[in-house]
């Protein structure tokens, strides 16, 4: 596999906290914690610069940043001090995030701790979306990585987790690339697009939509991405069919509408919470308008908006939400049956990093020996063998500065290689 550069490592001023036993991380997540519930952890993105630059200094926290998603509210950071349940709670109540303490208690009792290798492979299996509420949603490494930028431009990290977040991108970028997990979709909005896609239908096919909720929007938004460009809304409430319609720049009904819309139709999408199918033979041939090719009907809704009998009196590829779903269970099924794979590359990347660490951690020990070198070859030339320097013809002089020069780069290279060979034998 190659290597990805992702952040670049800068290791001038590099300290003794960037060494993995100082990563830390206080993770709140869907695992432990109802989804309704997290929320309330939040922080306003306005304040949360203010808050951590606060708590930072307060509780001598060399780096951190802040991971908030619809699943999880984490926050990373370097530090030595110790970070179990009771720092966790001070933490808190400095963030003064607006929980009462009853809440507070209750959210630290389910709080997760994590440090040194567990922090990091925390980190490696949240990005590869192991730890993810869908496995192989792939939204948790743009989210964890523009999170850690936030709080990178607001001076709130340095070079410490510049290193973990290549690692982190690295891994997940190997996971992606070298496994499945992500490659089928599980969601009914994405699998119900690509049933339409291989129908082929052109892009100005009229697509009617009859309802305006969230479902037939992502839906919509698939099609209008993929440059459709016909659709005409149907829904209870004539502002949201309106409001939908501006965003596709389409025509907007009523439902009532339905039975006496004459325009024709190529594909029908439907989704509505009615408890009696809305398309019934007499709509259905209706829209028709005199059409006898084979038409396409979406149907998202449970129970279904289309009557059994019109499948039964006219061609219609039919796309609905239980078939949908056995496929969405099979791709799951399938993505699990990629951790084991996931888990090496992790396994892999964090082998590859700690060495890579030591590696560093000796570069930067050793990045006084040119200096020191230099003050030697000085002293000899300058002082302890002046006399016998000055007493040089020129052309000694220049064969004695190019000896000179040559075994000092060479005395510079051989501590490095040296100190390398050591931690790689060892």
């Amino acid at each position: 596999m190659t290597r990805d550069v992702v952040y670049p490592i800068i290791f001038v001023g590099l300290n003794f906290k960037i060494a993995l036993k100082y990563l830390k991380v206080i993770a709140f997540t869907h695992k432990q914690i109802e989804l309704k519930e997290l929320g309330k952890l939040v922080i306003c993105q306005e304040n949360l610069t203010d808050k951590l630059h606060r708590v930072k200094q307060e509780f001598g926290i060399s780096e951190i940043f802040y991971l908030g998603t619809c699943n999880r509210v984490e926050f990373v950071m370097i530090t030595d001090r110790v970070v179990d349940k009771e720092f966790a709670k001070q933490f808190m109540y400095s963030l003064q995030m607006g929980l009462c303490p009853v809440s507070t208690s209750a959210f630290l009792e389910a709080a997760a701790i994590y440090e040194n290798r567990e922090a990091l492979d925390h980190l490696l299996r949240t990005s590869c979306s192991l730890e993810s509420l869908i496995v192989g949603e792939k939204e948790i490494l743009a989210q964890l990585r523009k999170a850690y930028d936030s709080c990178r431009e607001a001076g709130l990290t340095g070079d410490g987790l510049r290193m973990f977040m290549n690692c982190v991108v690295k891994t997940a970028k190997e996971v992606y690339t070298h496994t499945n997990i992500s490659k089928n979709p599980i969601s009914v909005v994405s699998l119900a697009y690509r049933k339409l896609r291989d129908l082929k239908l052109c892009t100005n096919a009229r697509v009617l939509i009859i309802g305006a909720g969230e479902t037939n929007l992502n839906l919509s938004k698939y099609l209008q991405k993929h440059k459709f460009t016909n659709f005409t809304i149907f829904n209870r409430t004539l502002s949201k069919a309106k409001q939908l319609a501006a965003d596709l720049n389409g025509e907007a009904f009523d439902l009532e509408a339905l039975k006496s819309y004459k325009k024709g139709f190529d594909a029908i999408i439907t989704c509505t919470s009615s408890v009696e199918p809305i398309i019934t033979p007499e709509i259905y041939a209706g829209l028709l308008n005199g059409e006898t090719d084979r038409k396409t009907i979406v149907d998202l809704a449970v129970p279904n908006d289309t009557a059994p009998e019109v499948l039964e009196q006219f061609p219609v590829n039919f796309i609905e939400v239980h078939s949908l779903n056995e496929v969405a269970k099979k791709n799951l099924q399938e993505r699990y049956e990629e951790l084991s794979d996931a888990e090496a590359i992790i396994n892999d990347n964090i082998s590859a990093f700690l060495l890579e660490l030591k590696q560093r951690r000796i570069e930067v020990a050793m990045r006084q020996v040119p200096e020191k070198i230099k003050e030697i070859r000085n002293t000899a030339i300058n002082s302890v063998f002046a006399d016998e320097v000055q007493g040089m013809d020129q052309q000694s002089r220049d064969v004695l500065e190019k000896v000179i020069n040559y075994m000092e780069k060479k005395y510079i290279s051989v501590p490095m290689i040296m100190a390398k060979d050591i931690l790689i034998n060892n």
